[in-house]
């Protein structure tokens, strides 16, 4: 009798276990997700990382990866200032800071985050000429950021950096700005040649003014070329005409020194 009683208690128990189980679920939350919980089809609140039971007939989890996204904004066709069209792209940095109004108050976020970095692109190539868009082309990712940041945070996403990935022309504009480009590095060679043409003749004056104060710089300059030579032949120039050499009265001239007569032609 008291065998049979214990195997319905443990029989009892067992199915009330069971029934248990059917009605409860364990839901896992790792470390970069959140879970949304809702009732009836109403929001309950956030779920941090941890294991939780949950009633499966009534209750949902929702879980949201919150770690940083890298996404691509397609290239768009913007104008500028100066009339001029350019095709940008984006490249930005987010991540959900609010999963309860990410996921509640948008229906998609990321089409959201697309949208109001196109628009405010669009607000900042029209305000600058072509030129001044291109001269500041780093800057314009940080002042994406400082304009779209606070648009995006309502929809309870974190813009955690944006950058310029392409700037593209028409073929007719690109061409036109290669040749500024190469007319400019030319402008740039020609500068460049004529300081150091400035600079060799600078050198020459100076080495003259040097010579004109100080002769001997010049035999000075002599001995090291002679010194410097091997195998070569130095033909040095010599006065033609001997300077004759006052002699004393009375004193008869050498006659033993060979005499030379001009020749006859």
């Amino acid at each position: 009798m008291e065998t049979a009683l214990w195997i319905l208690v443990v029989a009892a128990v067992a199915g009330v276990a069971l029934a248990i189980r059917q009605l409860l679920t364990r839901v896992t939350i790792y470390e970069f997700e959140r879970g949304l919980r809702y009732r009836k089809g109403k929001f309950s609140g956030v779920l941090e990382p941890g294991q939780y039971w949950i009633y499966r007939r009534n209750t949902t989890v929702t879980r949201i990866d919150i770690r940083p996204r890298f996404v691509s904004v397609p290239g768009q066709e913007v104008l500028s200032s100066d009339s001029v069209s350019v095709r940008v792209s984006l490249a930005a940095e987010y991540a959900v800071d609010d999963p309860a109004r990410a996921v509640n108050d948008v229906e998609d976020y990321e089409t959201a985050l697309y949208l109001t970095l196109q628009v405010a692109l669009r607000k900042i190539v029209g305000e600058a000429e072509i030129d001044q868009l291109l001269e500041k082309r780093n800057e314009v990712g940080q002042r994406l950021l400082e304009l779209a940041s606070p648009l995006i945070q309502e929809f309870g996403l974190k813009l955690i950096s944006v950058d310029v990935k392409d700037v593209m022309f028409p073929g007719p504009l690109k061409r036109i700005f290669s040749r500024v480009v190469e007319a400019r590095k030319e402008g740039l060679a020609s500068l460049e040649r004529a300081r150091g043409e400035q600079a060799a003749l600078r050198n020459l004056a100076n080495a003259a003014r040097l010579v004109e104060g100080n002769p001997a710089l010049m035999h000075l300059r002599l001995l090291q070329e002679i010194s410097a030579a091997s195998g070569n032949t130095i033909v040095l120039g010599l006065p033609g005409v001997a300077t004759p050499l006052p002699l004393r009265s009375g004193e008869p001239p050498d006659v033993s020194a060979p005499q030379i007569e001009p020749s006859e032609e």
